[in-house]
């Protein structure tokens, strides 16, 4: 375990410190968030860039505590790309379809070092399902692209990107350790404590966002180490396992999605329905939002670790029991709300 516990508190060191040098850089380049629409929470010019910290600490881990495999020289010269293309967009404001282009070639680079979905487990019954090359590209293509772009979109609030990393790289770190994935298990602990170390500065109230530098980053990362860390599982039930990590910003996404077709908007259109969104305008504060969603992914991230180990039943019986609590949770936060107006009103 020294490995692991070293991964962790070199990145959360490096993250650490050098976030107050990469703040002074956004100022000096002019990468600057600056609250022009609606959809703005705070009022203030903040510094972009923070995810260059993220990388740093991430990177360190990294370059001096796994060999240079072919996965992870893909993995570094991934995110080289995405961090790139993160500092380019933070400056310069790139459109969506430069940007796209940018993601498919670092989940290319991905694929070409070894890291693709050739198999998943049977939901149908025992075993696996072999996929064809063409549909194991397309299929880790949609993944990688999918889930970089996830991160991005729930990056809303204060703390709430960089809390949510840490939960879902904390649960890959034991789903990776649960199914003999060392190398894995290191790259998500050296996520959770570079995105640990990031938090004091982002936390509400922000002095420093993370930008799409670091939220590109941290999807495209957390999307390569799920393929290697809990797709790749042989029980049938475990297909959900990296979908229930990323549980918060991947229905968060897909309910975007939805919601702007029905609306015939676009899809890559921004707008005010995200999860976050949501719940404060029902009279939440940031902090109380942030602190639920990191609750709901602390849920499904626990329920992704048992299903790891558990059998079929037991699984679908976890997987109920979860989504039931989060139910649950969302019915009484709807109670304490009208109950609130309802004392506001008399």
């Amino acid at each position: 375990m020294k490995i692991y516990f070293l991964s962790f508190i070199l990145a959360f060191a490096m993250s650490f410190v050098t976030t107050p040098l990469v703040k002074k850089l956004a100022f000096a380049i002019g990468a600057i968030d600056v609250p022009d629409d609606k959809r703005r929470i705070h009022t203030k010019p903040i510094p972009r860039l923070g995810g260059l910290a993220i990388f740093a600490g991430t990177m360190a881990s990294l370059l001096l505590l796994l060999p240079k495999s072919h996965e992870t020289i893909g993995i570094i010269l991934g995110s080289l790309v995405i961090v790139l293309l993160g500092v380019l967009d933070d400056k310069y404001t790139l459109s969506a379809k430069v940007k796209l282009v940018g993601q498919i070639a670092a989940a290319l680079i991905l694929i070409l070092s070894g890291i693709r979905i050739d198999w998943i487990s049977n939901p149908f019954g025992s075993g696996v399902i072999y996929l064809k090359s063409w549909v194991a590209i397309s299929l880790t293509l949609l993944w990688v692209v999918g889930v970089t772009n996830t991160i991005n979109l729930i990056d809303g609030l204060d703390g709430l990107a960089a809390g949510i990393a840490f939960i879902s790289s904390t649960s890959l770190f034991i789903i990776s350790l649960l199914n003999g994935r060392y190398a894995t298990a290191v790259i998500s602990i050296a996520i959770a404590g570079a995105s640990l170390g990031f938090l004091p500065y982002n936390f509400n109230p922000a002095k420093i966002f993370m930008g799409d530098t670091g939220a590109m980053f941290l999807g495209f990362l957390l999307s390569a180490i799920s393929i290697q860390g809990a797709i790749k599982s042989a029980t049938a039930i475990a297909i959900v396992v990296p979908v229930l990590v990323l549980g918060v910003p991947i229905f968060d996404t897909l309910f975007a999605i939805i919601r702007r077709i029905l609306n015939k908007r676009p899809i890559m259109e921004a707008d005010r329905g995200h999860l976050h969104h949501r719940l404060l305008d029902k009279g939440l504060n940031q902090k109380q939002v942030v602190f639920i969603l990191y609750g709901v992914s602390l849920v499904l991230g626990v329920s992704a670790i048992l299903i790891s180990f558990s059998s079929e039943l037991k699984s679908l019986v976890i997987l109920a029991v979860s989504l039931l609590f989060i139910l649950w949770g969302a019915n009484k936060i709807e109670l304490l709300r009208n109950n609130k107006k309802g004392t506001q009103t008399r």
